[in-house]
């Protein structure tokens, strides 16, 4: 398995919705707390440490650029 960097969410408006309903009425804390569950419960159904790894580095890089 390859890390897909195509668009490929059904909806992702939608998807985007959802997300930001998702941190609606937490504080800062909580947001990160949320976010760093959705990370791992997503890093957990992914599975494969290649991937997961490939995704680490294309996200540090997409951090150091923008």
């Amino acid at each position: 398995m390859t890390l897909n960097l195509e668009p490929n969410i059904t909806d992702p408006d939608g998807f985007y919705d959802e997300l930001l309903g998702a941190h609606q009425d937490l504080d800062k804390d909580q947001s990160d707390a949320l976010n760093a569950r959705l990370i791992l419960i997503l890093a957990n159904h992914i599975g494969d440490r290649a991937v997961l790894s490939e995704a680490l580095r294309a996200a540090r890089k997409r951090a150091t650029v923008a």
